[in-house]
């Protein structure tokens, strides 16, 4: 009886793992990585460009306008009063414990003033209505002077924590509330058309669509109500609780303690350009590291 050989079957060559998904991960981190060191360099670069524009703007304004320097202060000024005078470290303890306590109730309105902005934005995105009924409150909140409004708050709410949170939340309300909501309605409708395709709700495009890409509006919105927070914390201090900066402003220019008066400014408006741009440079980083761009023009 013959015998059937089956032919000789050639050898399967050995299969290689596929690495293009991992090189395409790698690749991905790196450019995040690279794009986020550029967004930090930048940030520092913005940000040393900025103090030095400030002091340049400072003397020439000074020298232009020849103020007498009796009342005007110069950097180097400011600089013997906390350093090289007799008095200096007395003056330091004084200023920068003034500085303290406007920061602590500057820190008050920026919390109060952006939670009740982020809520409000959440809820505007899930109920038309209610939007339409509120944001006309909130634009008459910012519409009107707190100069105004100061004392109904203080007898509403006394001279203590929450007038501090009234006042400063007021300031950072607005811009942060408009600025978030943007944000919120800034998603494609492409995108809220796939959630709607998988059966998901107004809830899930908020946590899904929505609030991922506000992310930049939300950054916007904190690094505007900084230097919002601190303008309210001294309107604060000047027109109704006392202490900080705001303070201790108003009694400086009665007793001609112009150094003093200077060297307070010049520290919160130092503060706030610090704190103004670490948020930028912390805006800069994240949103580099998820491919995303920062709010322009805010």
């Amino acid at each position: 009886m013959t015998s059937v050989t089956s032919p000789p079957v050639a050898p399967q060559p050995a299969t290689q793992p596929d690495t293009s998904s991992a090189q395409l991960q790698s690749t991905m981190r790196k450019q995040a990585a690279t794009g986020a060191l550029k967004a930090l360099l930048w940030g520092v670069v913005t940000f040393v460009g900025t103090i030095v524009a400030v002091l340049v703007i400072w003397v020439g304004v000074l020298w232009i306008f020849q103020i007498s320097p009796l009342i005007a202060k110069g950097p180097i000024d400011v600089w013997n009063f906390l350093f090289e005078v007799p008095a200096a470290e007395a003056n330091r303890e004084m200023i920068f414990g003034n500085l303290m306590v406007t920061l602590g109730d500057a820190a008050i309105g920026f919390i109060a003033g952006l939670v009740v902005a982020t809520l409000g934005a959440t809820v505007f995105q899930l109920n038309k209505g209610i939007e339409h009924a509120l944001m006309p409150v909130a634009m008459l909140l910012r519409s009107v002077p707190l100069v105004a409004m100061a004392p109904v708050i203080i007898l509403i709410f006394g001279r203590d924590f929450w007038t501090l949170a009234v006042i400063g939340g007021i300031v950072v309300l607005f811009p942060a509330l408009v600025n978030i909501s943007f944000g919120l309605r800034s998603a494609s409708p492409q995108m809220n058309d796939l959630v709607d395709v998988y059966g998901g709700g107004a809830w899930t495009k908020l946590q899904k669509v929505a609030m991922p890409t506000s992310l930049p509006a939300f950054f916007a919105a904190v690094r505007i109500s900084v230097p919002g927070a601190i303008t309210g914390a001294l309107l604060a201090e000047w027109l109704a609780v006392g202490g900080g900066i705001g303070g201790s402003i108003a009694g400086y220019v009665p007793q001609a303690q112009f150094s003093a008066l200077w060297t307070s400014v010049v520290a919160v408006t130092a503060v706030s350009l610090i704190l103004y741009n670490v948020v930028q440079i912390v805006e800069d980083v994240v949103l580099a590291r998820m491919g995303m761009h920062p709010q322009k023009g805010v």
